[in-house]
């Protein structure tokens, strides 16, 4: 059930308050202590600043998660997987890196580098920033790092719809995954949420009560299978998902 709006609004106004807060403490440490780490651990530590996100939702907004499907991460923690996540909001930024059991290594526009305390640190990061003003090239800088990434046990994480939508807007993914899905031959983990219905894009005030979470069986490329019909089945799924989750 809802907050009443001046409930809502207080609970979000303490949260947002919390993350302007804990942000530029941890992140300001982050930046000061990165060059000591090992990039492994340097990721551990810029990771506890989405998992005390996730745990300041939960205690102070009233955000609970049900999550289907876990029995699928464990094939997924046989070989590199492509993460391809539905994006309605910021929710799925904070919870996934500290729920999914790899390292996450995202695909992100280079745009999000200009953010202070955020920004630095994710640069600071073995993530994928393009320039999406490249057009096709951006899409070799990403092949060009992937490998690598992977070879150090990352997964790489794509959005597909390229941007957050509101519940029920349906929009083209784009083909980046499923060309990197099949040039590197790795299977695509799918993952489905209704996240935007509580906390909507760009809003303030975000909502109680239960995000649902469905993370799907692996979608392997097929022979001679183009990106576009592969990233048609992973769009399916999780728009087939989402839709029965709302």
């Amino acid at each position: 059930m809802s907050n009443p709006p001046l409930v809502a609004l207080a609970r979000s106004l303490v949260f947002v308050a919390f993350q302007a807060i804990s942000v530029t403490i941890w992140g300001s440490l982050f930046v000061l202590l990165a060059p000591l780490l090992s990039p492994t651990n340097r990721y551990r530590f810029a990771m506890r600043w989405p998992a005390m996100s996730s745990w300041a939702a939960q205690v102070l907004l009233g955000l609970q998660v049900r999550v289907q499907g876990q029995q699928n991460l464990k094939d997924a923690c046989q070989q590199p997987v492509i993460v391809c996540s539905k994006h309605q909001s910021a929710w799925e930024t904070l919870f996934l890196p500290s729920y999914l059991p790899r390292q996450l290594c995202f695909v992100f526009k280079r745009e999000l580098l200009r953010i202070p305390f955020f920004g630095w640190g994710i640069g600071l990061l073995p993530m994928i920033h393009v320039d999406r003003a490249e057009g096709l090239k951006a899409y070799r800088q990403i092949a060009d790092q992937a490998r690598g990434r992977q070879a150090e046990g990352r997964w790489i994480t794509f959005f597909p719809e390229g941007t957050r939508t509101r519940p029920g807007q349906r929009v083209k993914y784009k083909t980046g995954a499923a060309r990197l899905a099949l040039e590197l031959n790795s299977p695509i983990l799918p993952i489905a949420h209704n996240a935007g219905r509580l906390w909507p894009r760009n809003a303030l005030i975000k909502q109680s009560g239960t995000i649902d979470l469905v993370i799907g069986s692996l979608i392997w490329p097929q022979p001679g299978e183009t990106p576009d019909q592969l990233m048609r089945r992973v769009e399916e799924f999780i728009e087939e998902t989402v839709r029965g989750l709302s």
